[in-house]
């Protein structure tokens, strides 16, 4: 899964939503269902906006989380 660092980004620079979304040009709704990992995708535009806005790297803002189990792992324990 994707998660989504928003609010530490935005915590370490000390900026709020709303100034956020001034900065950016989207809505604070739409940015709010960013931060809390509520959305399904972001736009490329949007992206590069916040990494504008926060002097941010696309990596500071999103991780990768594997939330898969690995086959070899749960294997090796099973033995």
């Amino acid at each position: 899964m994707i998660r989504i660092n928003l609010d530490v980004v935005m915590a370490q620079r000390k900026i709020s939503l709303n100034k956020l979304s001034e900065l950016v040009g989207v809505t604070p709704a739409n940015l709010s269902i960013l931060k809390n990992e509520k959305g399904k995708a972001v736009r490329f535009s949007t992206l590069d906006a916040l990494c504008k806005a926060l002097d941010c790297q696309p990596g500071d803002l999103m991780e990768y989380i594997d939330d898969e189990p690995n086959d070899k792992t749960d294997q090796s324990m099973e033995e």
